[in-house]
């Protein structure tokens, strides 16, 4: 029976967010119900690895960040801003056969950095991981949303790329993410301060995690200018935000907004390991953008492209939202979405760190963050390594063209050792035969060229139309003598 196995779930949906709560008979390996996870970030969610690379040495301030599935998971989206770079979100419609996806990117440098997500196809690829088509065929499903950081202390021109990305699938692994000015949120930016990655999770009993992952680069700001607190530090669990304190009186003087450039996006990942259905991923996404909504205002404007996907690793029969039976559990896990991913907001504003002439929330409002010691931790856990010459030219190298293979049934060579090519002479046109059957034009040809045969073969065809056409001429000269004869 399905609701046996979310049997701590329905308490706690009605716990009010930020309290701990009291699971019953959690597994020994699990946190109590309503405890963060073991890393308190995505990552505790079974079947959720996180990679991430950035550079912030100029020209560049921008990076990439990918959530992967070992296992193709169910996943669905969300989009509310009025300006996102995004990519294949259209599958991940209900209405649509995409049974699946094997990683999300939520990358930096607004739509050039899309490019990226081809890297992270290519890392799919060679693993053998996708969609199948064809004999050994597979076509790896990613989609991604990208912030807006082009010339926010980086140069516009300085973008990531399919290296990035294959660098950030590289990456991956199930532990500890880091958080603040890292991957796709190195250039992030909001309400006048820095921004970045933030990560939180969630045991919902039973065995049952929700994890979010965010970057926060928004339009609006995540500040309340009353009294210069972070929205979402309200909705912490137990002592994850020990020692945070509203700033003093005299430091309070938030940034105005209006001021801001208009372009920017709030993107993120929410995950359980609960099966869902993909109308039920949906519906948590759209639900997660209230955890948007809590911890950053405005929201959703016309300069923001603000998306939120939901992944669901879950196996085994899926929570349905038209079952009434699925109710309870289902808005457990709705809610917990939300809540975590205002959470994960909170510790990506409190992680970020000045760059620039871009400052942090802790280094304008020093006196709310000099309790905190858990944010050392925070910064530098988890593995985040830096795109350097000799890390970019390594994924130059593996991304490079595979060769084509020989057409099928075509003799390749292998059981007879090849002839030596003979020498082209000099001026000569004609093309050679390459190792894997494609036909590559000589040094001094500029284009591609005819083999003999070709060759013959037209000069055949322009003998014979002439041929046709002086047949033709002659039989109306003879016509036309006729008439005149009548």
């Amino acid at each position: 029976m399905k609701s046996s196995r979310f049997a701590a779930l329905a308490a706690a949906a009605l716990v009010c967010p930020g309290i701990m709560l009291v699971g019953g008979s959690p597994a020994s390996a699990n946190p109590a119900a309503g405890a963060p996870g073991a890393h308190n970030a995505i990552t505790d969610v079974p079947g959720i690895q996180v990679g991430q690379v950035q550079s912030d040495t100029a020209p560049y301030l921008t990076g990439t960040s990918v959530v992967y599935m070992p296992q193709m998971s169910v996943a669905s989206v969300d989009q509310r801003g009025g300006a996102p770079a995004t990519k294949e979100t259209d599958l991940l419609s209900p209405l649509n056969s995409n049974p699946g996806v094997n990683a999300i990117q939520l990358g930096g440098s607004s739509m050039y950095g899309l490019s990226a997500t081809n890297g992270i196809i290519r890392w799919l690829e060679d693993r053998g991981e996708g969609v199948r088509v064809g004999a050994g065929g597979v076509a790896p499903i990613v989609p991604a949303a990208d912030i807006f950081d082009l010339g926010r202390g980086g140069d516009p021109k300085a973008r990531t790329s399919a290296e990035w990305g294959y660098l950030a699938a590289q990456a991956t692994s199930d532990g500890p993410v880091r958080q603040g000015g890292v991957g796709g949120g190195t250039g992030a930016r909001g309400g006048g301060l820095r921004g970045g990655v933030g990560t939180a999770s969630v045991h919902l009993g039973d065995g049952i995690y929700v994890g979010a992952m965010v970057i926060v680069n928004p339009a609006g700001s995540p500040v309340d200018p009353a009294d210069c607190t972070l929205y979402g530090v309200k909705f912490g669990i137990g002592d994850e935000f020990a020692g945070y304190k509203a700033p003093k009186k005299k430091e309070c003087n938030p940034p105005s907004t209006a001021a801001q450039q208009p372009a920017n996006t709030t993107i993120a990942v929410v995950a359980t390991n609960a099966p869902l259905e993909k109308a039920a991923a949906q519906r948590m996404s759209g639900n997660a953008h209230d955890g948007m909504a809590r911890a950053i205002s405005p929201i959703h404007t016309l300069g923001d492209g603000d998306t939120v996907f939901a992944v669901s690793t879950g196996k085994g029969e899926a929570l349905q939202i038209n079952d009434p039976a699925d109710t309870r559990q289902l808005n457990a896990i709705f809610n917990a979405g939300a809540s975590t991913l205002a959470r994960a907001i909170a510790k990506a504003v409190l992680s970020a760190e000045s760059i620039g002439n871009t400052t942090s929330y802790c280094d304008r409002y020093p006196s709310a963050c000099k309790g905190m010691k858990q944010l050392k931790q925070w910064r530098t856990q988890g593995n985040a390594p830096d795109v350097t010459p000799e890390t970019f030219a390594q994924a130059t190298q593996a991304l490079a063209q595979t060769p084509v293979p020989a057409p099928a049934g075509a003799d390749n060579g292998k059981d007879k050792p090849k002839p030596k090519p003979k020498a082209a002479p000099a001026g000569n046109t004609t093309a050679q035969e390459s190792q894997n059957g494609m036909v590559l034009a000589s040094d001094n040809t500029s284009g591609p060229t005819l083999s003999t045969g070709v060759t013959t073969g037209l000069l055949a065809a322009g003998i014979l139309g002439v041929g046709l056409l002086g047949m033709h001429l002659r039989g109306r000269r003879r016509g036309q003598a006729s008439d005149r004869l009548a």
